[in-house]
C-alpha cells in the first residue's frame, strides 16, 4: 500500500480539486451573481473529492482478490461505482440553488422581481418564500463570509417544473445585476495555483518515484 505521502498520489488527490478551487475563483471574481443548480454544484464537488477517494478508501479497502482476478480494470470498475454512487445522491437530492457572489440584500430584490412574473400569489414568511402557482417552497441558507445564497426546497412537495422556470427567471434577472468581486476568489485562487504548482514540480522532480508507485498501484 503506497502512501498518501509520494508524489503520484498527492497528485492524483489534488488533480481534480485544484481545477474545481479555480472555477470556484473564477465565479467569485466575477462581478455578477452566478446562479448554479444543486445538481451541477453537487457533481462539481463530487468530481473535486473524487482524487482523495481514489487514494483514500477505494484504495485502501479494494479486495486484493479483485486484482489478482481482473488486474488493473479493478480500477475501472470502482470509477464506475462512484460516479453511480455521485448520481444517486444528485438524483436524490431535493431541488436547490446556488447563486455564488451574492448577498441576501441583492438577491431578495431580483426575487421580489421574479416573483411579480412567475407567481402574483408568491408570499415571504421570514426566510421562506412560497410560490404557489409553481409549486415550489423554498427557504434562503446565507452564507456571508463565501457571499453565497442557496435557495433550498423546503419540504418533499415540489414541482421540478416551477423549479426549472424558477432558474430561468432567476438567471435572466441576475444578468443585470453588478456587484463587487469576492475577494474569497482570490483565496481559491492562490490555493489552487499552490496545489497545482506543488504537485507538478514533485511529479517533474520525481520521475521514477512517480513510475515506480503507479506500477504498483495498477498491480497491487
Amino acid at each position: 500500500m503506497q502512501s498518501f505521502l509520494d508524489p503520484l498520489h498527492f497528485a492524483i488527490a489534488v488533480g481534480p480539486l485544484h481545477l474545481y478551487l479555480l472555477l470556484l475563483a473564477l465565479i467569485n471574481l466575477l462581478r455578477r451573481p452566478v446562479v448554479v443548480t444543486g445538481t451541477r454544484d453537487t457533481a462539481a464537488l463530487g468530481v473535486a473529492v473524487s482524487g482523495l477517494v481514489i487514494v483514500g478508501p477505494m484504495e485502501l479497502f479494494v479486495p486484493q482478490a479483485a486484482f489478482s482476478a481482473m488486474g488493473a480494470f479493478v480500477w475501472v470498475l470502482l470509477l464506475g461505482l462512484y460516479v453511480l454512487c455521485l448520481t444517486l445522491i444528485v438524483l436524490l437530492m431535493r431541488p436547490r440553488l446556488v447563486i455564488y457572489n451574492a448577498t441576501s440584500d441583492q438577491i431578495r430584490p431580483l426575487l421580489a422581481g421574479v416573483m411579480a412574473e412567475l407567481d402574483k400569489e408568491a408570499r415571504w414568511a421570514g426566510d421562506s418564500l412560497v410560490l404557489p402557482q409553481l409549486g415550489v417552497q423554498l427557504h434562503l441558507d446565507v452564507q456571508p463570509l463565501l457571499r453565497t445564497v442557496q435557495l433550498v426546497a423546503s419540504g418533499p412537495r415540489q414541482s421540478y417544473t416551477g423549479w426549472r422556470r424558477l432558474e430561468g427567471a432567476l438567471r435572466r434577472a441576475v444578468r443585470t445585476a453588478r456587484g463587487a468581486p469576492n475577494p474569497a476568489g482570490f483565496a481559491f485562487l492562490l490555493l489552487g495555483l499552490f496545489l497545482a504548482g506543488t504537485a507538478l514540480f514533485w511529479t517533474i522532480h520525481s520521475r521514477e518515484a512517480v513510475a515506480q508507485a503507479l506500477f504498483e498501484m495498477l498491480r497491487q
